[in-house]
């Protein structure tokens, strides 16, 4: 039985081995991996698919601007092992990750994927016009999905990476870290 849980630390290297796997070392090269590289994922929205013990599947949000002082995620990579495609597995994580996402307070997310599979969960093209990858990529595949109506409206510019600071001591959290907690237990929750 395959279930859907948060990525784990342990998880780390056979996740790596899944995306060498589905998308072999071309995966560095690409545009949306420059904006992830030396980057933590949204704490919370980093969720994998375990068969047993066995990790079939990932999928991972990452804080971006979509143009100039407009926040919003990047999706990627999503990947599902070849032995376990067809079953539904990158849907679950699509759905989970979306839920979880607009649980947490984000407004938008983008990705560079295919229309004929991202479209059915809302994502398109028709939010994008305006907005630039940092790189080569096909315009026709940068896809948006608006968790709070209107928050691409408008949207324009280079899509960029986000610096977020994470506090220094879990022994006196700050009121980032406060508010930090109380996200990941309305995420925890949209699980």
């Amino acid at each position: 039985m395959v279930t859907i849980r948060e990525e784990r630390i342990a998880d780390v290297a056979a996740r790596d081995s899944l995306l060498d796997k589905a998308y072999g070392a071309a995966r560095f090269a690409k545009t949306s991996e420059r904006l992830r590289k030396g980057r933590m994922a949204v704490n919370g929205l980093s969720l994998v698919a375990a068969d047993q013990h066995r990790l079939v599947g990932t999928v991972r949000l990452w804080n971006v601007t979509a143009g100039p002082g407009r926040n919003a995620l990047l999706l990627g990579p999503l990947a599902v092992h070849p032995d376990h495609r067809n079953r539904g597995i990158g849907t679950a994580l699509m759905r989970r990750a979306i839920a979880r996402a607009r649980v947490a307070g984000h407004r938008a997310i983008l990705l560079v994927g295919d229309v004929a599979y991202y479209g059915r969960f809302g994502f398109s093209a028709a939010l994008t016009s305006e907005l630039r990858m940092p790189g080569h990529y096909e315009q026709h595949r940068l896809l948006a999905l608006e968790l709070k109506s209107g928050a691409l409206a408008g949207a324009r510019g280079t899509i960029g990476t986000i610096v977020t600071a994470e506090p220094k001591s879990a022994a006196s959290p700050t009121p980032i870290a406060a508010e930090g907690s109380k996200r990941r237990a309305l995420i925890q929750r949209a699980a």
